[in-house]
């Protein structure tokens, strides 16, 4: 099992270019089963999640070529299966989004189970309706193999309830554009990926509008086309970095950041001290950060809440609590998405942060507490947590380990090298 070995309280500097938004990738991959025709899509970050959808569609039957620099050619011309790999699909959790496309190309697909993070419940229920709204029967075995058909799919009005799910928005989507009629699908996601993946469509020839909107409105087509598209900058790779920089204090310019997509992110990270300057599509984030909590009115502890966009992200939630155990104050931060979001914390009070976990959804963090490394190592849960214990350990002192970065890796490019051309003194170990 590969394994980070840091050395804390190092300062970061230097420059490094925000990598390709690893969930719009994750989308635009099985996209291309709804054309017969070559796609090439640019800036695919290399991490273990898009390598797992290459190998998902290439063992569909599609042909895939790595052309270099992060772009690839997927040509699905022909389907030579219907059923996705049990082995495949429980390493990532995206391999249920192959299910809309695989509908929509073949009308049928057996799918076991996703794979992904364990931080929650994460129910599938929503996914499904929409497929259902659309005219696809849905079976669940005993083994919790889904068993999908479909003998045409026809547009329909859908509200996603319960929430604006990033996923059932996507894979309505990815089914509806080659449905007969239209498709409205209010409560739609509207993250930067899901923007992403409806462009992208729409460059093939799909007809789609509300575009960044909470209505989509798709009238379904009867072929798409081949083209090139090229992914948008990872604003969670970017929020991890700007954390990195402000912990360490040291000035850290970020490359292809989109500051567009920064701006509730920009809101939370300065009621915890943290700010940044913008030029052009790069960030600079100063040195000596001063990091402070802001109190909400009368003094009170300020709470910080994940929502959709273009709330503040749950998947930054894991790095705002290592920012908050060094800044001075109280904060309550609230994650009520996912039970298991913060089930990582004991491993930071080990080290050191002052941090109550109050119930699964909150954890109230007192700051600055000076962290201290971990003898025996931490062993990553899950692809954001695991970027926070290596948040932690650059500001800790002494020498850390991160065992299970194969959790990191599924998220975050180079991660080692990227925060050495950085300045920061860190090793992979590969078991």
């Amino acid at each position: 099992m590969s394994r980070l070995i840091i050395e804390g309280r190092r300062e970061l500097s230097g420059t490094i270019t925000a990598g390709g938004n690893k969930n719009a990738a994750l989308k635009v991959i099985p996209a291309c089963l709804l054309t017969d025709e070559p796609v090439t899509l640019h800036n695919l970050p290399d991490i273990a999640d898009v390598r797992t959808a290459i190998e998902i569609i290439r063992d569909l039957g599609a042909d895939v070529l790595e052309l270099g620099d992060g772009s690839w050619r997927i040509h699905a011309l022909e389907i030579t299966k219907t059923r996705i790999s049990p082995e495949l699909a429980s390493r990532i959790r995206a391999s249920f989004v192959f299910s809309g496309p695989m509908l929509a190309r073949m009308g049928s697909i057996t799918l076991p189970g996703p794979g992904g993070d364990v931080i929650g419940g994460r129910p599938l229920d929503t996914n499904i309706q929409g497929l259902e709204a659309l005219g696809v029967k849905v079976e669940l075995d005993d083994q919790g193999t889904f068993q999908m058909t479909t003998p045409a799919l026809k547009g329909a009005g859908y509200l996603l309830q319960a929430e604006a799910s990033v996923t059932a928005t996507e894979n309505t989507v990815m089914a509806a554009v080659l449905a007969k009629g239209s498709t409205v699908i209010d409560n739609a996601a509207r993250e930067p990926h899901t923007e992403d993946l409806c462009r992208f469509l729409s460059e093939l020839g799909a007809q789609i509008e509300g575009i960044g909107t909470s209505r989509l409105t798709i009238t379904g087509v009867d072929r798409l086309r081949g083209g090139e598209f090229r992914i948008g900058s990872d604003y969670m790779e970017v929020g991890s970095f700007i954390g990195a920089a402000a912990l360490t204090e040291g000035e850290v310019r970020i490359k292809n950041a989109n500051p567009r997509n920064l701006g509730m992110i920009d809101q939370v990270y300065r009621r915890l001290g943290v700010h940044w300057e913008v030029e052009g599509e790069d960030i600079i984030i100063p040195d000596g950060q001063s990091l402070e909590v802001v109190s909400a009115l009368g003094g009170r502890i300020p709470e910080i809440k994940s929502h959709p966009w273009p709330g503040f992200p749950p998947d930054l939630m894991s790095i705002a609590v290592v920012i908050a155990s060094q800044a001075h104050g109280s904060v309550l931060l609230h994650d009520w998405m996912y039970e298991s979001r913060f089930f990582f914390v004991d491993k930071l009070i080990f080290m050191g942060a002052r941090i109550v976990l109050c119930d699964p959804h909150r954890v109230l963090v007192q700051g600055t507490s000076p962290l201290f490394a971990d003898p025996q190592g931490v062993t990553s849960p899950d692809i954001r947590a695991g970027m926070a214990m290596v948040l932690a350990a650059l500001c800790a002192r002494g020498q850390s380990t991160i065992h299970n970065i194969q959790q990191i890796d599924r998220g975050y490019e180079r991660i080692d090298q990227k925060l050495r051309a950085l300045g920061a003194q860190v090793t992979r170990i590969d078991n």
